[in-house]
């Protein structure tokens, strides 16, 4: 497998077509909307030190022109265009092309085995595998961190095959790489379905709701004790579910086990302090009046109906109690509906 598509214009996929390419793993092509905005050339600064380049080799917004000779696509879009875009680059998709998605949270299989020829190979991770930003629209970005390991679940292939191309996706990021058991590994994560929203939930519902702040909020950095105690509430009951579904025990950490906690206090502490998370500011817009929620950004257009969704429905599919996670997600989807997002 020597040809990548990676379908999307958002940081990740700036720095997995600038990284690829610049390591030489293999030849790397972009679908985008905005082709005539890409520099053949893509510059990648390095969280350590200096800067690497790769080069393109056809960028295009038709799926026709890139998706065909693809061995691996590679979807870098948000939750509510994963659908809308299966179904585009469907007639072009060989019936050995690894489909794949680079968040897997936001409903990724789910839409993929909906959609796709039941034989067609699918793959996701079940973290993004770098935090990065764009610097230049096309031109270059910053990859801001690297994660110690990746997860990775496949597909509709034999079980030696999916150890294959977990070796390549190693090999190509330069990262150990684990087999999941099963999609759900994947599609369930206690990452931003459960981070995000539990924050969105403590700035903006609840006690301050139709609050303004005086000032823009940054996401991580001034992180509440508050948020971290719903977010611990939320993956109790999101490992509830867990229990009933057909997932190892041991497929995920807990919130408080992955950065490394004990309690809420030092979960505020650890979330505050990641240099990788310094500088994100919340989603937030200026009024006359102060800062307010930004309803249409993707922190909710994505984490509440494409990311919290599926761990919500699932819950009361089987009969699980979720009060805190129906509290933020209902929160969540109503502020949505109100502006018919």
């Amino acid at each position: 497998m020597k040809r990548i598509c990676i379908c999307g214009g958002g940081s990740l996929g700036h720095v997995i077509a600038g990284w690829l390419s610049a390591k030489g793993k293999a030849e790397v092509s972009v679908l985008t909307g905005r082709p005539d905005r890409w520099s053949p050339a893509v510059t990648i600064a390095l969280p350590d030190s200096g800067t690497i380049t790769g080069h393109l080799e056809t960028i295009s917004g038709d799926p026709s022109d890139v998706i065909p000779s693809a061995d691996v696509v590679l979807f870098c879009y948000p939750g509510f265009m994963i659908a809308s875009e299966l179904e585009r680059i469907m007639p072009y998709l060989r019936p050995d092309t690894f489909v794949g998605s680079v968040f897997s949270s936001t409903g990724f299989f789910f839409e993929a085995l909906k959609r796709l020829p039941s034989g067609q190979p699918l793959w996701g991770f079940q973290r993004v595998p770098f935090i990065c930003r764009v610097n230049e629209y096309g031109c270059s970005a910053n990859l801001l961190g690297y994660k110690p390991c990746y997860h990775i679940a496949v597909e509709n292939i034999p079980e030696t095959d999916k150890k294959k191309f977990a070796a390549m996706i190693s090999d190509w990021f330069e990262r150990p790489v684990h087999l999941l058991r099963n999609y759900y590994e994947a599609s369930l994560t206690n990452s931003n379905p459960l981070l995000h929203t539990s924050r969105l939930y403590t700035m903006f519902g609840g006690e301050n709701e139709g609050r303004a702040y005086p000032q823009m909020i940054n996401f991580y950095e001034d992180w509440t004790v508050e948020a971290s105690e719903v977010l611990i509430k939320m993956d109790q009951e999101f490992f509830d579910l867990l229990k009933v579904l057909p997932v190892g025990e041991d497929y995920l950490p807990t919130i408080l086990d992955y950065y490394e906690s004990r309690d809420a206090e030092s979960l505020t502490n650890k979330l505050s302090s990641i240099s990788g998370f310094k500088g994100i500011t919340s989603p937030m817009i200026q009024t006359d009046r102060g800062w307010i929620p930004d309803y249409k950004s993707r922190y909710f257009t994505e984490d509440f109906p494409y990311g919290l969704k599926y761990i919500w429905m699932l819950a009361h599919e089987n009969d699980i109690s979720v009060p805190m996670i129906d509290k933020v997600y209902e929160w969540g989807i109503s502020k949505l509906e109100s502006l018919d997002v």
